[in-house]
């Protein structure tokens, strides 16, 4: 627990992961958390179990990295326990603050925040990575509706999330605000297995490789560029892995693109972006991407699709390139663009002067106003 507070600063509860959990949400939380702190009295509530192992058999923790570890935070919450949960609810009465605010990204969590969020004095904001999930399932519309019924503000990322939210909540009161940036990660010097720092011309897809994140298309565009390029894949496969080499075999591109498979560890994540020249997004379907703004933590330029709310995040010429999704051509002719620009733009100031809006900073001012609490 905190052991002092400003009793001239309104009091804040922020629920959600944070270091040792892994992941772009555990990194986003920790940084919205410190931002917050140099405005508010903030109590940092996390899990002492976010997912079961039946259902989430993989680590969830990862202590190699405490770059993003947020001091005093209280891991309280049982995510399946009807017992933690209103024990929650009882502490966050007793702290009293004027908002709650949640993390919310997957209808795993419906039940829990449906039960802590109807037994809260506080008003309550839903900070929502994703409205709906990527990889949609039966009822997860019934429960996200559920869930977000009762919250009284909402922070979306892209003006997307932003429709599909008045789908559910017609009458929410929210504000689209960018994804922030990361620029937290460190590079490490370790043998990780990135592309040789001699390789001329490095492209990197990074993350959890799913279908709609369009990879094959990616792999398929590797065609026809010019073999001067070479592409690094690092992430996690989730056990596709051999359809991926496979694919890469047939178009005989073995020699052009590196595998890396399996979670990186935070102290690593640094390594792979310094050593590329661009970041590639070749989704079919996007919300928002934390990639995206890992990228321009390290000032690099994305090359990514018109989907969902990237267009909003990448200007075209001058913080990257985009181009329509679904069609390795034109992916292909975006990364030889990409490359024709380089020569004379200067993206890394592009990207420089963008930075503002997507500042920690700026995420707090859009909480303030929306809520009316600065």
């Amino acid at each position: 627990m905190r052991e002092t507070a400003d009793e001239n600063r309104m009091k804040i509860v922020l629920i959600g992961p944070v270091y040792p959990f892994k992941g772009g949400i555990s990194h986003y939380t920790g940084l919205l958390c410190r931002a917050l702190r140099e405005r508010y009295d903030v109590t940092m509530l996390s899990y002492s179990m976010q997912y079961p192992k039946l259902l989430f058999r993989k680590e969830q923790r990862d202590f190699s990295n405490d770059s993003f570890k947020v001091d005093e935070t209280d891991f309280i919450l049982n995510t399946a326990s009807i017992k933690s949960i209103k024990n929650t609810a009882r502490h966050i009465n007793e702290i009293d603050p004027g908002l709650t605010v949640i993390q919310w990204w997957h209808p795993y969590f419906a039940p829990c925040y449906q039960m802590l969020a109807k037994r809260l004095k506080s008003k309550v904001l839903f900070i929502c990575h994703n409205v709906f999930p990527h990889e949609r399932f039966p009822f997860d519309r019934y429960l996200t509706k559920k869930t977000l019924k009762r919250g009284d503000f909402f922070i979306l990322h892209s003006t997307k999330e932003a429709d599909e939210l008045k789908t559910i909540v017609p009458d929410a009161r929210y504000r689209v605000n960018m994804h922030p940036t990361y620029s937290e990660f460190k590079r490490v010097e370790t043998d990780s297995g990135a592309v040789p720092v001699d390789q001329a011309s490095v492209i990197l897809f990074f993350g959890f490789v799913r279908p709609y994140k369009g990879l094959k298309l990616l792999i398929q565009a590797m065609s026809s560029i010019p073999e001067i390029v070479h592409l690094n894949i690092v992430g996690d496969f989730g056990g596709a892995k051999a359809e991926y080499e496979h694919m890469i075999s047939e178009l005989h591109l073995t020699d052009r693109i590196s595998i890396k498979d399996g979670y990186i560890p935070d102290r690593e994540v640094g390594e792979f972006f310094e050593r590329c020249d661009a970041v590639v997004l070749p989704y079919l379907d996007a919300t928002q991407s934390g990639i995206a703004q890992i990228a321009f933590g390290f000032e690099k330029p994305v090359i990514a699709t018109t989907v969902g709310g990237l267009p909003e995040v990448v200007t075209d010429g001058e913080t990257g390139v985009l181009c329509e999704p679904g069609d390795p051509e034109e992916l292909s002719k975006a990364i030889q663009r990409f490359y024709e620009l380089k020569k004379t733009v200067d993206f890394a100031e592009y990207i420089r002067q963008d930075a503002p809006r997507f500042s920690w900073e700026h995420m707090v001012d859009t909480i303030s106003e929306l809520t009316g609490t600065g």
